[in-house]
């Protein structure tokens, strides 16, 4: 079974090929091309099967996790869109919940209003009424008000339709009726209904979310048809499964319909990568409390496994733009920290780093691509802590002296500062930031990061591990096998995932347990059938059901287990679960107050070949043999900044077993990573390297 794992990222493309019966895993890395990412991914992957020597018919799988979707939206950089919605209710996406994103500015702009997914000159109106509890039709659907629409957007040279409706979510007759009629007046544009994309309540985000939908559908189609189209040009005929915010992957049919659900596609993979590897390292007796940190070259990721399960973001905070978005997403922090944050004094005077980045063109000043502004890559270049022969495998020059002058002039001279100064000081910068990031997660949701062990990966990522492990007081720290790749890998390391939702509330004391059973009955068959038609059997198959609960008169809801093998547990027990689960949340209960189920959830999870664990041999010799060159680098260690005689290793050469204390700088072809000298490294039985630190 072979594997093939493609992660496009901002500046660099990483690719995993996996052949489980060889147990053989190689990587590869490549410079993303950003006029189009499909490129630089057919390039890495033709240089990765001829270093491999594989048939490229001979491909199983190609799992893709991409950031086209994302980018579009952050970019605005979708197709015109329009959309039909119920009589009188052209304004909902504009006048949103009057809910500014900064409370106390009144100098702002708010997202959906100074950038419209859709403008209100493409937003038509047609007569049609359902109504509440039950999704009993008030007024009928006009068919000919909804040609007429669909006529007068067609003129204004729309690419993309979105349908929504009130209360679709209870009865979505007319919106699947719209859209046929959508399909059958215009069928060059693309059409998308709200009760497709995501079928529940709140009107406002449901509407923003499918007109995202639909803003960003065309070009994400375009991209997987023309990426699909590509593979099969190159022999390679795998049915393609693209990532998607869930953590879980799904057919290229799939995230055509619904490429909202590929928002966090890239960074999701990453997750998951992090959580494999530390449940490799983690004893079976003890719980996985873990941090990932994704630290690429344009940003860093930050994601929290609780206890062994990946923590998922919550509706109310789930939004990418400033739009709010309601699509299932693995909780993630991004900010703008990564290998080419440039570093910069602002017109203030203040010494900054990021968000701005160098992406893949320029790229940082050390790449000698034209980039004339220093980045964090160059402050490390500066500080003599990456050697040539490891970067890329020594494909790509690095011009060392450049990127010390990029230092000095941007940085050192305009603060009256010494060179390294200055780039150490770059460093002690993002390092805050992503501290305080990771604080964000874990310290103001009352978890404490000293509980955790630091999963950190990106090509940037080792270099940053230590430092931000000790400022949080960290006192474990995992950097992967193939760390620079581990997105990529994790794409190999999850499963086909589909959700079903379904709303309806119901007080939990009033409920009649056998309709809340039928209603997830409902699901779990949509759940199944989806999965059969993607060639899972039903032993492949699991269950997972939630659902969103609340007090009653709360306005948002937290999601707890309801069920287990598709059997709805007591009522009783849902009850005295959600107490405990608003307990954890808030710091308090009320189990005096009536609770209320808002939403039913169900996931359907379809297992597929995975990569396997690889262990590395024993060590033989001591981890001195293998030291390659002895350097001056700098380091800052409680502020004391001093230059260290510093043993630079090949990964590639420490086995099992292998320890080396700090200051070393261990190399390989992805990335680069960094012992300070208050730290040692221990190489673990897959090839993981873990980090203590020693003070």
């Amino acid at each position: 079974m072979k594997i093939l794992g493609i992660d496009i990222g901002g500046t660099f493309t990483d690719l995993y090929l996996v052949d489980n019966v060889q147990n053989a895993q190689t990587i590869h890395k490549v410079s993303t091309t950003p006029a189009d990412p499909s490129e630089g991914a057919l390039t890495g992957i033709r240089e990765l099967c001829e270093m491999t020597g594989t048939d490229p018919s001979d491909i199983d799988y190609v799992l893709h996790g991409t950031t086209i979707a994302t980018n579009a939206v952050l970019e605005h950089d979708g197709v015109e869109t329009g959309m039909i919605t119920t009589e009188n209710y052209r304004d909902i996406t504009h006048i949103g919940r009057h809910q500014r994103p900064q409370n106390y500015s009144i100098q702002q702009d708010i997202p959906w209003q100074d950038k419209p997914l859709v403008e209100r000159r493409h937003r038509k109106t047609v007569p049609e009424r359902i109504v509440p509890p039950d999704g009993s039709v008030e007024t009928e659907l006009d068919e000919t008000a909804v040609r007429e629409a669909v006529d007068e957007l067609s003129a204004d040279g729309v690419d993309a339709i979105a349908v929504c409706f009130l209360f679709s979510y209870l009865n979505d007759d007319h919106e699947q009726r719209a859209k046929e009629i959508v399909e059958e007046e215009y069928p060059e544009a693309y059409a998308t209904a709200s009760s497709e994309v995501y079928p529940q309540f709140r009107e406002f985000e449901r509407f923003t979310t499918t007109a995202m939908n639909a803003f960003i559908g065309p070009p994400v189609a375009a991209y997987i048809s023309r990426f699909k189209e590509q593979l099969s040009g190159m022999d390679i005929d795998a049915e393609l499964h693209i990532m998607q915010s869930n953590g879980g992957i799904a057919t290229e049919e799939i995230v055509v319909e619904k490429p909202v659900s590929l928002l966090f596609s890239g960074p999701a993979a990453g997750v998951l990568g992090g959580q494999w590897r530390s449940d490799a390292n983690t004893p079976t007796e003890s719980p996985n409390n873990t941090i990932t940190l994704d630290m690429g070259g344009t940003s860093a990721d930050i994601g929290i496994i609780d206890d062994g399960d990946i923590v998922e973001a919550n509706v109310r905070e789930t939004e990418i733009g400033g739009y709010p978005v309601m699509a299932p997403m693995i909780d993630i922090e991004t900010i703008g920290a990564g290998g080419g944050s440039i570093a910069h004094v602002d017109q203030g005077g203040a010494f900054r780093v990021g968000p701005r980045s160098a992406g893949a063109i320029p790229g940082p000043v050390s790449y000698g691509r034209g980039g004339t502004e220093p980045t964090v890559t160059d402050a490390h270049v500066a500080l003599g802590r990456i050697r040539e022969e490891f970067f890329l495998g020594g494909e790509m020059e690095l011009d060392t002296g450049g990127a010390t002058e990029a230092v000095t002039e941007h940085v050192a001279e305009p603060l009256e500062m010494d060179t390294v100064d200055a780039a150490l000081g770059v460093l002690d910068i993002v390092n805050n930031n992503m501290a305080n990031a990771i604080r964000a997660k874990t310290v103001q949701k009352g978890r404490d990061p000293g509980a955790f062990t630091l999963v950190a990966f990106g090509g940037a990522g080792p270099m940053h591990a230590a430092d931000v492990a000790r400022e949080l007081g960290v006192e474990r720290t995992l950097v992967p096998a193939n760390p620079g790749v581990l997105s990529a890998v994790g794409l190999s390391t999850t499963d086909l995932q589909y959700d079903y939702i379904n709303t309806e509330f119901t007080l939990v004391e009033d409920a009649d347990h056998a309709k809340v059973q039928t209603n997830y009955d409902d699901l779990i068959a949509a759940a199944e059938r989806r999965l059969r038609a993607d060639g899972i059997d039903r032993a492949g198959m699991t269950i997972e059901m939630t659902a969103d609960c609340r007090y009653e008169g709360q306005g948002y809801e937290l999601n707890i287990p309801v069920g287990t093998d598709g059997d709805l547990d007591a009522l009783a027990t849902i009850r005295e679960r959600f107490d405990r689960a608003h307990e954890a949340e808030f710091g308090h209960s009320f189990e005096d107050n009536a609770v209320e189920i808002v939403n039913e959830r169900v996931t359907g999870y379809g297992g597929i070949p995975s990569s396997d664990l690889v262990s590395v041999p024993e060590k033989s010799t001591d981890s001195s043999e293998h030291v390659l060159a002895r350097e001056e680098v700098q380091f800052s260690v409680g502020g004391d900044i001093r230059s260290h005689r510093t043993p630079f290793y090949d990964r590639t050469d420490l086995r099992t077993g292998h320890v080396v204390e700090g200051p070393a700088i261990v190399g390989e072809k992805d990335s680069t990573l960094i012992v300070p000298p208050d730290f040692r490294a221990t190489v673990r039985e897959y090839g993981d390297i873990e980090l203590v630190n020693t003070e």
